[in-house]
């Protein structure tokens, strides 16, 4: 799975170690050292991924990714950060980040990261046909089909990019349409990929995953808000045929 990977890290040695990282495991890899240079980068470039330090000259991480999604660019980001506070965490992913590593960091853990991130915009480039797979395992709750197997999201036949915390979200939720999970059980669906959690963290991937799946984010009817309790995935068709009943 060769890829083109931009590196924007304006600290040199970690740049250098994460390029020799990425080179051996075959990518292309072009480093730039500050904000500016990696929008300019991911412009001319056609990058397969963009992995992008949060504090840097010229123009932060976070300006950068609000940048490239209002430009309309589906290039997955990883975004490196020193900061460990939830709110900045937060604010990246509700930007557009795909997923975040927290340093000091093991490179072991972020070439899963950046392997896990290229099947997943692999799969999603492959077209609705390939969410539209007959696979028995595959999750079916109306119109939305989720496959864990190909990490692939359709609704009403069309592919749907999602990060992989929103995913485990919604693959969870799709197993078992119209139970009420709370937010616990679905920060533990999170186990392991989010270092810093809580309930806000499934909150914004709630809001995220609104905005992908239904025609009305602010009035949904998939994903549904369970006061006091938690969330429930349902199929709005049925849900109409048993409100008329």
């Amino acid at each position: 799975m060769c890829a083109h990977v931009i590196i924007a890290e304006d600290d040199e040695k970690q740049a250098e170690l994460l390029r020799r990282y990425l080179e051996r495991e075959g990518h292309a890899v072009t480093v730039v050292g500050d904000g500016l240079a990696a929008l300019d980068a991911v412009r001319h470039g056609e990058p397969d991924l963009l992995i992008l330090d949060v504090m840097m000259p010229r123009a932060d991480g976070l300006d950068v990714v609000r940048v490239l999604r209002a430009e309309a660019r589906e290039l997955p980001v990883l975004m490196l950060t020193a900061r460990t506070t939830e709110d900045d965490l937060l604010l990246g992913l509700d930007l557009g980040a795909d997923d975040y590593v927290t340093k000091p960091y093991s490179p072991r853990e972020l070439m899963a990261r950046v392997r896990t991130l290229l099947r997943r915009s692999r799969r999603a480039a492959a077209g609705p046909e390939t969410a539209g797979a007959v696979d028995a395992d595959v999750l079916r709750v109306g119109t939305l089909v989720v496959d864990p197997a190909r990490h692939v999201v359709a609704v009403d036949g069309e592919a749907v990019d999602c990060t992989p915390g929103e995913f485990r979200i919604l693959a969870a939720l799709a197993a078992e349409p119209d139970r009420v999970f709370s937010r616990q059980q679905l920060l533990a669906e999170l186990h392991g990929f989010d270092r810093y959690i809580s309930d806000r963290t499934v909150d914004v991937h709630v809001m995220n995953l609104r905005k992908k799946i239904e025609p009305a984010p602010r009035r949904p009817a998939r994903l549904l808000t369970v006061f006091g309790v938690g969330y429930k995935l349902t199929d709005p068709a049925k849900a109409a045929a048993r409100a008329s009943s």
